[in-house]
C-alpha cells in the first residue's frame, strides 16, 4: 500500500493544461492523461457502450481494497524471512545450532549468506524478473483488448500464490518459500500495473464529462471549463480510490488481529509461523473477493493502434527506445532521469533493508508487524495531506518539495548508518521501528507523489506518454540492482546488516547533485524548442471510433 500513497497528494485541486509547471497537478496517471487530451468537439462524443456507469467505478475502487500489498508485500516477505531465521543456524557454531546474536546464515546460491542478505538477493532477483517482464508486456496495457485479461491472469496467480502459503508453515521449506516470495511479488505488482492502466478511460467515459464535453460543443462552456472539470473529474476518482482502499485495508488489519488472538499467535513460534501463513491467505481471499466485481463489470475499452512495424511483443522495446533516444535531447529532462534513477534505487533499498531489520527486532511477531502497518496507514495519509497544505498555503514549487522530501530519505540512511558500529541505534530496537513508521509515512511517503509530478515538468508535452515509460522502466531496474548490491556489501562486511546503508547514504547525496543542477524553467525552453523542431507523430491512435485524438492509458508502470 505505501507505495501507492502518491494517488491522493494533488488530488483535491486542478489546473490547466496550458501550464505544464503548475505545482497542482496529479499523480503520473492524471498527468500523462491530461497531455493526451483528446480534441473537444462534436465528434468525439463517447459512445454509449463505453460510458462508465456507477457500478463500474465502485468495482475499480473495491480492487484497490483487496490489491493492497498485504500478501505479496508486507506478510509474504515477513513470512519468507521467519522461514530462514528458524532454518538458520549461528555462522560461529555451525550447522545444527540456534540462530543467536552472533548472526543468523544458510547456504544461498552458492555461497553461506546472512539470511538478511538472502531476503535482498531474492528481492533483486524478483525486481530484475519484473523489469524484463514488463519491457514485454508493459505497453500491453495501452494497446489493443489485451489488458483486461492480464489483470484477470496476474490477480488469480497472485491469489493461488496466497492460498500456496498455508502448505509452507515449516522452517524445512524455506527453499518453496523462496520461489512464492518471488513470484508473489511479481503478480502483485503485475496485477497493480495493468489494473491502474484502466484509469484514464474510466475518467474518460464518465457520463458529466461526456456532457461536458458537448456543452463545450454547444458554446456553453469554453474547453478551458472542460479541461478543469475533466480534471477534477479524474482528482475525485483518485482521491476516492486511496480513501475507499485505506479505509478498507485497516479494517482487513484489524480482522488480523482477531485472527491472530484466534490463532494464539503469540503463544509460541509455531503458531506464529503458522499464523503468517493464514494471515497471507485471508488477505488473498479478500483480494478475490474484491477483485470478483471488476472482473465482471468492467467495460473492455479498446486500448491504442499499434505503431507500424510493431508488435506486441517489441513495442515495449520501442517505446523505451524512442523515449530515451529523445531524452538524450532534453539535458535538463536527462539530468533528472539520472537523479529518479539513483535515488528511487536509493528508497526502493532504503526499505527493503529497514523492512529485514524491522522483522528480526520484532522477532517476527505477526501481531507486531500488524499494528506497524495500521500505524503506517495513518501516518502516510496525514503526511501527504500534510505536504499538500504546505505546498498548497505557500505556493512551493515541485522541485523545491521534492527535494525537501529527499533530505528526510538521506535521514533515514544516516539513521542506518550510525547502526553499522554500535548497537544502541540504527533500527535496532523495538522503539525505532515504531517510531520509523510514522516518520516514513509523514516525512518519506510524498515521494511518490512529488517523484511522478517532476516527470511531467520536464518532459515535452505531446511526447509524455513515452518519457513515462522511459521513467517507469528506470524505475523498475533501480529496484533491483541496489538490493543485490546490498546483498553483496553484506556478505563482504561480514553479515553486519547495516554496512548497505553507507552505500545508500553515498548514493543518496550523489544524487541530489543532479537534482539540484535541474532547471525547470530551461526546461521548458528545451521542450518548447524539442516539441517546434519535431514532425508530428501519428504512432499513437486510439482504436476508438468515438475519440479523436489520443487517449492516454496510464504510464505510471
Amino acid at each position: 500500500m505505501l507505495i501507492h500513497s502518491y494517488l491522493i497528494l494533488f488530488s483535491t485541486s486542478y489546473s490547466s493544461m496550458t501550464t505544464l509547471s503548475d505545482d497542482e497537478k496529479t499523480q503520473a496517471q492524471v498527468a500523462a492523461e491530461e497531455v493526451n487530451e483528446p480534441e473537444v468537439s462534436s465528434n468525439a462524443q463517447p459512445s454509449k457502450a463505453w460510458t462508465t456507469t456507477h457500478l463500474e467505478l465502485w468495482s475499480y475502487y473495491i480492487y484497490y481494497i483487496g490489491n493492497n500489498g498485504l500478501s505479496g508485500f508486507n506478510f509474504g516477505p515477513s513470512q519468507f524471512q521467519n522461514l530462514l531465521f528458524l532454518a538458520g543456524y549461528d555462522p560461529t557454531e555451525g550447522p545444527g545450532t540456534a540462530c543467536g546474536s552472533n548472526g543468523c546464515v544458510l547456504p544461498y546460491l552458492g555461497d553461506i549468506r546472512d539470511i538478511n542478505s538472502i531476503v535482498l538477493l531474492t528481492n533483486g532477483i524478483s525486481f530484475a524478473i519484473q523489469a524484463v517482464l514488463l519491457l514485454f508486456i508493459g505497453a500491453w496495457a495501452d494497446y489493443g483488448h489485451w489488458r483486461p485479461n492480464i489483470t484477470i491472469f496476474f490477480t488469480l496467480l497472485a491469489v493461488g500464490v496466497s492460498f500456496g502459503w498455508l502448505g509452507v508453515e515449516e522452517p524445512s521449506q524455506w527453499q518453496a518459500g523462496v520461489a512464492l516470495y518471488i513470484v508473489g511479488l511479481i503478480t502483485y505488482q503485475c496485477s497493480l500495473t495493468f489494473w491502474t492502466a484502466a484509469f484514464p478511460g474510466l475518467a474518460y467515459d464518465l457520463p458529466e464529462v461526456g456532457t461536458s464535453r458537448h456543452e463545450v460543443d454547444s458554446g456553453a462552456k469554453s474547453p478551458e471549463e472542460h479541461e478543469r472539470f475533466h480534471s477534477l473529474a479524474r482528482n475525485r476518482i483518485s482521491n476516492i480510490s486511496f480513501a475507499v482502499s485505506s479505509a478498507g485495508e485497516i479494517l482487513i488489519l484489524a480482522i488480523m488481529v482477531g485472527i491472530l488472538k484466534g490463532l494464539h499467535a503469540e503463544q509460541n513460534t509455531e503458531n506464529n509461523t503458522k499464523s503468517f501463513s493464514v494471515l497471507i491467505a485471508f488477505s488473498g481471499a479478500v483480494w478475490l473477493v474484491c477483485a470478483l466485481p471488476w472482473f465482471v463489470f468492467e467495460k473492455r475499452r479498446p486500448g491504442l493502434d499499434l505503431p507500424p512495424g510493431a508488435s506486441l511483443w517489441t513495442i515495449g522495446f520501442k517505446q523505451v527506445y524512442v523515449a530515451f533516444r529523445e531524452c538524450l535531447r532534453l539535458k535538463q529532462t536527462f539530468l533528472y532521469l539520472i537523479f529518479y534513477f539513483l535515488m528511487g534505487d536509493v528508497l526502493n533499498t532504503t526499505v527493503t533493508v529497514i523492512g529485514t531489520l524491522q522483522n528480526s527486532v520484532v522477532f517476527y511477531s505477526t501481531l507486531d508487524l500488524t499494528l506497524l502497518l495500521i500505524v503506517g496507514i495513518v501516518a502516510q495519509g496525514l503526511g501527504i495531506y500534510i505536504f499538500w497544505l504546505v505546498q498548497k498555503y505557500y505556493k512551493i514549487s515541485t522541485k523545491a518539495m521534492l527535494a525537501f522530501n529527499v533530505l528526510w530519505i538521506i535521514v533515514l540512511t544516516i539513521w542506518g548508518l550510525i547502526g553499522v558500529h554500535t548497537n544502541k541505534f540504527g533500527f535496532k530496537h523495538v522503539w525505532e521501528v515504531w517510531v520509523y513508521q510514522v516518520f516514513y509515512g509523514l516525512m518519506v511517503c510524498p515521494w511518490y507523489a512529488y517523484s511522478q509530478t517532476m516527470i511531467s515538468e520536464v518532459s515535452p508535452l505531446p511526447q509524455m506518454f513515452l518519457f513515462f515509460s522511459l521513467f517507469s522502466v528506470m524505475g523498475k531496474t533501480s529496484a533491483f540492482i541496489g538490493p543485490l548490491v546490498s546483498s553483496a556489501i553484506i556478505t563482504a562486511s561480514g553479515n553486519n546488516d547495516n554496512m548497505p546503508f553507507a552505500f545508500l547514504f553515498g548514493l543518496g547525496v550523489v544524487s541530489t547533485i543532479f537534482l539540484w543542477m535541474v532547471d525547470v524553467d530551461k526546461s521548458k525552453v528545451e521542450c518548447a524548442q524539442f516539441v517546434l523542431a519535431e514532425s508530428e507523430r501519428e504512432a499513437f491512435k486510439t482504436a476508438r471510433s468515438d475519440i479523436s485524438g489520443i487517449d492516454a492509458s496510464d504510464n505510471s508502470k
